[in-house]
């Protein structure tokens, strides 16, 4: 597995090794020893699966504690535009994002640790896949506003198709006076 450094603490780009051949390919998505001696320490409990149409965003999106969630999320069919936002408010990188593109050719995964915010593009159809540290809360549901502007945030994508929901959520500004992290 080759780990990716991403300049922000707990927040990896993830290679896995890949075997192939004229059948096809073999992979390891998850061996909980492996990533231990890589200094990942998280106890996934939740699996999900998610297919988007291309030009679906999803997201500023985030669980706060006690069911504060990482995830590690990769995409088994497509390509997507990966982005996660910290929002650890004592974080040297508190505001800023990192834009990882997974796709599924590449096998690649991106370990997004609690007190991120986190959200996606579909740059194609796309199945999304993610595996969660703690189980899904309505009541702890947060996000934030995938287009604010103070985030500067390229999405690589013009009329993004976004829920409802997701278009009315608080600004940066809005989460920064009451901060969940």
């Amino acid at each position: 597995m080759k780990v990716i450094e991403t300049g922000f603490d707990g927040l990896y780009e993830l290679e896995p090794k890949v075997f192939g051949d004229q059948r096809g390919y073999f992979f390891e998505s998850y061996r909980r020893e492996l990533y231990q001696e890589l200094g990942i320490q998280e106890d996934f409990v939740q699996d999900n699966e998610s297919f988007s149409v291309k030009g679906t965003l999803r997201g500023l999106h985030y669980q706060q504690t006690p069911h504060a969630q990482a995830k590690l999320v990769r995409v088994v069919k497509g390509k997507v535009l990966d982005i996660a936002l910290d929002i650890r408010k004592d974080s040297p990188t508190f505001g800023k994002h990192h834009t990882v593109l997974l796709e599924a050719e590449r096998h690649n995964m991106f370990l997004v640790p609690a007190g991120f915010a986190h959200g996606f593009v579909a740059l194609e159809d796309s199945v999304f896949f993610y595996k969660c540290s703690n189980y899904y809360n309505k009541e702890s549901e947060g996000g934030i506003l995938w287009n604010d502007p103070a985030l500067n945030i390229d999405w690589g994508i013009e009329n993004p198709i976004v829920s409802e929901k997701d278009q009315v959520l608080p600004t940066f500004a809005s989460y920064k006076e009451n901060p969940a992290f």
